[in-house]
């Protein structure tokens, strides 16, 4: 077994898997380069390929025909891309892409697809993986009508820095504002607050978290809910000794 093989334990949805399991998909699994901005599938295409980010971290959207822009779900270690494959479809109504550089394993759709359906442990994990991804989507469309645009802005740096693992990233406001779906003035005022507050650090497209616990604070309560659905349904899932 070469030593590239072995890096996708870091992704920790494959690192959760039982040995033989996790074995079975090693033949399948190439290790790729996730450069900033690569699409990984567009609407109405096939999605050819199941990715497992490792540093990396993909944002999924909906594009209007105004050619408006909104993130709707956010991978990186914790998770896949892809998930219209196992749920019986080959297209998708919405985009992936890049949108932290990195690295990944990918399998081609079918064969991850053949190994879900035989059930066990792979399709078991997984279905939970769904389960909380569903909350998060629930969670996240009363948010974005509900809560302030600083408790939201709040809310997502605390997602990004959960997926990447660090308190520093590079995003810059125009993005930002296209993945909340707002103006790029509003997440200038509201990142203005945050960093007033001396919450976060903002200079040249870099982001630094500053005060975790005062940013958590200002975050609306639906932070905490999806992080404890998470946690209830993959926490003890996500920590094993392959990582």
């Amino acid at each position: 077994m070469s030593e590239n093989i072995l890096k996708p334990q870091v992704n920790k949805l494959l690192a959760a898997l039982p040995t033989s399991d996790y074995e079975r998909l090693v033949p399948h699994l190439k290790l790729v380069s996730l450069p900033t901005r690569q699409v990984i599938y567009e609407p109405g295409e096939p999605i050819t390929h199941i990715y497992f980010p490792q540093n990396a971290v993909i944002s999924i959207v909906t594009n209007m025909k105004d050619g408006s822009t909104v993130e709707v779900g956010i991978v990186s270690n914790q998770g896949m891309v892809g998930i219209p494959v196992i749920l019986g479809g080959e297209t998708t109504t919405t985009k992936a892409f890049v949108q932290v550089a990195g690295a990944g394993m990918r399998i081609d759709a079918d064969i991850f697809r053949a190994e879900f359906n035989q059930g066990g442990a792979i399709q078991n994990l997984v279905l939970r993986y769904v389960r909380a991804v569903y909350t998060e989507l629930t969670q996240s469309c009363a948010c974005n009508r509900l809560h302030t645009l600083e408790e939201r802005l709040a809310r997502w740096l605390l997602t990004v820095s959960d997926r990447l693992e660090s308190e520093d990233f590079p995003l810059t406001q125009e993005f930002i504002a296209q993945m909340l779906g707002v103006r790029r003035s509003g997440v200038t005022v509201a990142a203005s607050a945050l960093s007033r507050a001396g919450m976060i650090r903002y200079q040249r497209g870099q982001i630094n978290i500053l005060n975790r616990k005062d940013l958590e604070a200002t975050s609306c309560e639906c932070y905490r809910v999806i992080q404890n659905e998470f946690a209830r349904l993959l926490g003890n899932q996500l920590r094993c000794d392959r990582l």
